[in-house]
């Protein structure tokens, strides 16, 4: 018989074209994932992958299996759809993967509210980037998911996904408080050095293509991911930072603009499960931005 946790696998790597993509996505090991693959093709009795440098080809049988196990992965996760929508106890694991910045503000007091009402939950929680985070939710390794999508870079969701828009928020540039202006004008930005989130968040991306549309080619020397440590860098006068609303720390050398034009972010959730405990964390960071 062939073993149901090994044709998940296959399915991984039959769709990604790669163990190591599959790896990631699973979050196994390389040589786990080929142990896997090796198991299964010792219980069908047949060769399923055929290795072409760092990819992988399917056989004949290789891709008449990739169909089934796709099939059987589809099946599996409308079954605990199903169970889901019947079960009412919020109980359990609940996977939550989130943005730094909603982390610390909306995730963790929400988390906190629900401990005290059920104590019988037991929340699991990453930090990540929202491109990170989504996979693991197309992915099933995450029940919820808290990202950022900024009104210059929407974020691309995954399709089967749902999405909710929790808040969305103002971003204002954070100077030094020697700064007098009142307002900061993006075009007028050809000469600051910036800090920002690293290369490949949305928060970066969101502040090229910013400036960029503004005609200014930003100079970026300080990727941080946390916006303590931007605004640290802004009090000591070596950087400016674009700041969401929900990130600002209150810091005596530091002066918040606002932007022209404007720049927005919006934090959003999605989630691929439809347990009770997914509903009782929107239901508790709704209560949260509400007051």
């Amino acid at each position: 018989m062939l073993s149901w946790d090994r044709m998940k696998v296959f399915a991984a790597v039959a769709e990604q074209g790669s163990v190591t993509r599959a790896a990631e996505s699973l979050h196994l090991t390389g040589p786990g994932v080929s142990q896997h693959i090796r198991k299964l093709e010792k219980e069908a009795g047949t060769t399923l992958v055929e290795r072409e440098g760092r990819s992988i080809r399917l056989t004949p049988a290789g891709r008449a299996l990739a169909t089934r196990a796709a099939a059987m992965s589809a099946l599996a996760e409308a079954a605990e759809d199903d169970l889901a929508s019947i079960d009412t106890d919020v109980a359990g694991a609940l996977r939550v993967g989130a943005v730094a910045s909603a982390l610390r503000r909306l995730v963790v007091p929400a988390l906190a509210d629900l401990a005290r009402t059920y104590p019988l939950l037991r929340p699991e929680v990453v930090d990540g980037e929202g491109i990170d985070l989504l996979d693991r939710l197309q992915h099933r390794t995450l029940d919820l998911v808290v990202f950022e999508s900024w009104d210059h870079r929407p974020a691309t969701v995954p399709a089967g996904i749902d999405v909710h828009t929790l808040h969305t928020e103002d971003v204002h540039l954070a100077v030094p408080i020697e700064d007098s202006r009142e307002m900061a004008t993006l075009s007028g930005e050809t000469e600051s050095i910036w800090t920002v989130c690293p290369s490949g968040s949305d928060a970066h991306s969101a502040l090229v293509h910013a400036l960029r549309e503004a005609g200014v080619e930003p100079t970026i020397r300080y990727e941080v991911s946390d916006y303590s440590t931007q605004l640290a860098l802004v009090e000591a006068g070596l950087a400016v930072a674009l700041v969401p609303d929900t990130a600002r720390v209150r810091t005596a050398g530091v002066r918040y603009l606002p932007t022209e034009p404007a720049v927005t972010r919006s934090l959003r959730a999605a989630s691929s499960t439809r347990i009770p405990a997914v509903g009782a964390l929107l239901n508790a960071m709704n209560v949260i931005l509400a007051g």
